[in-house]
C-alpha cells in the first residue's frame, strides 16, 4: 500500500454503491411533494382511462346507473367515435341534400335547387389516396348527431338537439356558398335538408334478405341567422 493511501475516498459514491440520483437527491419535504403529485395523477389517469372503457363498452349495470356521471366526464373533450367490440359496419346508402331560400336584391325570394352534398363527398374521396378527414366524415358524423338528439318529428331530445341542428345548419351555409348558390345581391334566408336511405345490397352468398324500399325524410326550413348569412360562419 502506498504510504499516502488512507482508505477509501469519502467523497465518492454512498454505501449504496451509486451516486444518488432523481427523487432521491430531494428533501425529505419535497420528496413527500412528489410521491402524493404522482399519486393524484396515477389517480386522475386511472379514473380517465376507466370512464373512457365504460363510454365505450357495451351496455351495462354500472352504465346504466352512472351514464350521466360518464358522460360529464367524457363530452365533450374526450368524446371517442369507436366502440369496443366491432360494431356491425353500415349497411346502408344515406344521400343528404340541402337546398336554400334566398332574399334577392328587388326583394324577392328565390328558391334554389336541391345540392346532393353526399355525392359531392363521394367524388372528392373517389380515387383519392388521402382524402380529408371533413370529407370522409364532417356530413356523415353532423347528421347521425342530428338523427341521435331528434325525434321522427324533428323535436330535439336531451339538451344536445339544438347544437346539433346549429351544427347541421352551418354545414350547410358553407357548402352552398362554396357551391356558389347565391348570385349577386342575394342574402341566405333559409335552409333546408333532405335525405334517402336505401339498404346496401347483400352479397349473393350470404343468402340475406333485406327491404328494396327507400326511406325519405324532409327536414323543416330553418332560418339563417344575419350574421351566418353574411359569412360569419368559418
Amino acid at each position: 500500500m502506498d504510504a499516502y493511501d488512507t482508505g477509501p475516498d469519502d467523497t465518492g459514491p454512498d454505501d449504496t454503491g451509486g451516486a444518488r440520483t432523481g427523487v432521491a437527491t430531494l428533501s425529505p419535504r419535497h420528496q413527500v411533494g412528489a410521491a402524493v403529485a404522482l399519486a393524484v395523477v396515477a389517480v386522475v389517469v386511472s379514473v380517465h382511462l376507466g370512464m373512457t372503457f365504460l363510454h365505450v363498452a357495451p351496455a351495462n349495470t354500472v352504465t346504466k346507473q352512472h351514464g350521466d356521471v360518464i358522460d360529464e366526464w367524457i363530452y365533450p373533450e374526450f368524446e371517442q367515435n369507436w366502440k369496443l367490440f366491432a360494431p356491425n359496419p353500415l349497411q346502408q346508402n344515406v344521400s343528404v341534400q340541402v337546398r336554400a331560400e334566398l332574399r334577392t336584391a328587388d326583394g324577392g325570394l328565390r328558391t334554389t335547387g336541391w345540392y346532393d352534398l353526399s355525392a359531392e363527398d363521394g367524388r372528392a374521396i373517389d380515387g383519392n389516396p388521402l382524402p380529408s378527414h371533413t370529407q370522409q366524415n364532417q356530413l356523415r358524423r353532423a347528421w347521425d348527431f342530428y338523427l341521435a338528439t331528434h325525434d321522427s318529428d324533428d323535436r330535439p331530445v336531451g339538451l344536445r338537439g339544438d347544437l346539433a341542428e346549429a351544427y347541421l345548419r352551418r354545414i350547410a351555409v358553407l357548402r352552398l356558398d362554396r357551391a356558389g348558390a347565391a348570385r349577386a345581391g342575394d342574402v341566405l334566408d333559409r335552409v333546408q335538408y333532405r335525405s334517402r336511405t336505401g339498404a346496401v345490397p347483400p352479397p349473393e352468398w350470404s343468402g340475406e334478405r333485406v327491404s328494396d324500399r327507400t326511406e325519405r325524410r324532409e327536414l323543416p326550413w330553418w332560418r339563417v341567422p344575419a350574421g351566418e348569412a353574411e359569412g360569419g360562419v368559418a
